[in-house]
């Protein structure tokens, strides 16, 4: 089924004037979650995203699908249980975009973690996330710690654990979530703001949705409509008047991107930081980012900024813990900001706010999901969908909705038979494609980017080779353009380079490359007015300008190879 951006016109009409059974506003992680749980039980739903989907906080996580080790230090046991086990869950059903990957977690003298505080700390991990015996944790002496990543600093080096997290494309597994959803029926769209409820004695029955790409206003009912905004979750309820009792602080986080050269880190680490913090060091693609600060945050959450203050303090953590590298600002290739919404508990630092979901219903009925993990994301959708289909029972609607079975089912472009399966599929699949004119390279990476939807792209390569010679763009480039504009609804070039593809944070200069191309084509095919193309390109500068800021290597128009 088409998810398109030149589509996305169609299904906001689809819709006004009428009633579905579910109103979910917010196209996060969270919300895409819940579209598609609710989708697969029956229920008639649709997502109304205010920016791009993943826009905020689930394109600017740390990346990773995580339980949250050091939340056993805070006593949050059950959580840390909870999505532990749903870690594995998250790869089995979708490993085109979430990938096993071992951490080292290094503990020195005078450190966070010791070597007894690891090694039984690593076990109650691994017990409550019901880790499988080949991926449990280990211990290593220092020299073994050494020989595992000989960056690490040597002096006061104990030892460190060995133990397994999940890496993760927040962005693409959110985007795979919600294509996932369509797919069984629910409607999504991006770029439409929730500016209103409307109300029928007293209780919520739909929303009033600005299209904020031409202004125009809709109105659409909803039996029940779930607020599932992240940081945007407070306004919301303002709205609604409904905002009393437990509300929202939100903590900013900010990741820096170093190339490999400069910082070849062969190995994922969790280390501490010198203010008594923990941050991650993570390999990806030629690169390494680092990440991430917690700061409480009161600003503009559509745009948080890294600050001067933000990129020392994760510099200073980089040269504290590998002191041989020497890092500086000018070894930053990029970096993205996000924020988190945590739950306001007070007397606690960011660090030290519970990171666990909870629901809440106002006196008008709107349902609210604030809090919790990018790992829990499907479990919470869950949660909310059991709750809603129980008001549902109660007010009289049908009973006959089943349980949900998102525990066992593949996201889009999981349907590969399983994670134990992928590295076959890609195989066979990369042989595939270069019957379709692709070179081996490019048919490996579409297959491991794009899972069992590789086919479509297959298929674009073959038809549109011409077409995107045309436009002087290559087919690597080309076929994930034209497939993001059909079936993962972009918009702008922002939603291409950053959410789509993850260019702008790991292969900025591919950015730079491509990004005149990429526009001259897009505003062609989604037949842009003058000025939309003047504002959509105005963006993507003022995008790359904060992915380089303030290291200040921004050059407009500038083709780097």
């Amino acid at each position: 089924m088409k998810f398109s951006g030149a589509l996305r016109k169609d299904v906001i009409k689809t819709v006004n004037k009428r009633e579905l059974d579910v109103i979910v506003i917010g196209g996060g992680i969270t919300g895409a979650g819940i579209a598609l749980d609710a989708s697969t039980r029956g229920l008639s739903t649709i997502v109304f995203e205010m920016q791009d989907f993943a826009a905020g906080t689930s394109s600017r996580s740390t990346k990773l699908v995580h339980g949250g080790l050091r939340y056993l230090k805070q006593l949050e046991v059950k959580m840390v249980a909870e999505v532990g086990k749903e870690r594995a869950i998250v790869y089995e059903n979708g490993p085109h975009v979430t990938t096993p990957e071992w951490m080292l977690l290094p503990f020195h003298k005078g450190g966070t973690f010791g070597a007894y505080s690891t090694s039984i700390g690593l076990r109650i991990y691994d017990f409550l996330a019901g880790v499988k015996r080949s991926e449990r944790r280990k211990m290593f002496n220092r020299e073994q710690t050494i020989e595992k990543e000989p960056l690490v600093k040597q002096e006061g080096l104990k030892g460190g654990g060995y133990y397994v997290e999940y890496r993760t494309d927040d962005a693409r597994l959110t985007i795979e979530v919600m294509k996932e959803a369509i797919a069984h029926g629910a409607k999504a769209v991006n770029y439409a703001k929730v500016d209103g409820f409307l109300y029928k004695d007293g209780k919520v029955c739909g929303v009033i949705v600005v299209d904020l790409l031409d202004g125009e206003v809709y109105e659409v009912y909803g039996k029940k409509i779930v607020n599932a905004a992240g940081p945007w979750v407070d306004s919301l309820r303002e709205m609604d008047q409904s905002k009393r009792g437990k509300v929202l602080q939100l903590s900013k986080g900010v990741h820096l991107v170093i190339d490999h050269s400069r910082f070849p880190l062969g190995q994922a680490i969790y280390f501490d930081t010198p203010d008594g913090r923990m941050v991650f060091a993570i390999p990806r693609d030629g690169k390494t980012y680092v990440g991430t600060t917690d700061t409480f945050y009161n600003e503009d959450a559509a745009k948080p900024q890294m600050t001067n203050e933000d990129c020392n303090y994760i510099i200073n953590a980089i040269n504290y813990m590998f002191p041989t590298i020497n890092i500086s600002k000018k070894d930053i290739e990029s970096s993205w900001a996000g924020v988190r919404p945590l739950i306001y508990e007070e007397g606690k630092s960011a660090s030290e706010i519970s990171r666990k979901d909870e629901i809440w219903t106002s006196n008008s009925g709107l349902i609210t999901i604030a809090g919790g993990k990018l790992t829990g994301y499907r479990k919470m959708a869950e949660t909310v969908i059991d709750y809603v289909i129980g008001l549902l029972k109660k007010e009289g609607y049908n009973s006959n909705y089943i349980k949900s079975k998102t525990k066992h089912m593949p996201i889009s472009g999981g349907h590969v038979g399983g994670a134990s399966q992928f590295s076959k599929y890609i195989s066979e699949k990369t042989k595939e494609g270069i019957k379709y004119g692709l070179s081996e390279n490019q048919a490996e990476r579409f297959t491991k980017f794009y899972g069992s939807n590789v086919d479509t792209l297959f298929q674009l390569a073959s038809q549109y080779r011409m077409v995107a010679n045309q436009y002087n763009l290559p087919l690597d480039v080309f076929v994930p353009l034209l497939y993001a504009i059909d079936f993962e609804m972009v918009v702008k070039p922002v939603d291409f380079f950053i959410r789509r593809t993850g260019a702008l944070f790991f292969n900025i200069h591919w950015v730079y490359e491509w990004r005149d191309s990429v526009i001259e084509f897009m505003s062609i095919k989604l037949e842009w007015s003058k000025e939309q193309k003047a504002k959509y390109t105005t963006e993507l500068d003022q995008a790359l300008v904060e992915a380089v800021k303030p290291i200040g290597k921004f050059k407009k128009n500038a083709t780097l190879a």
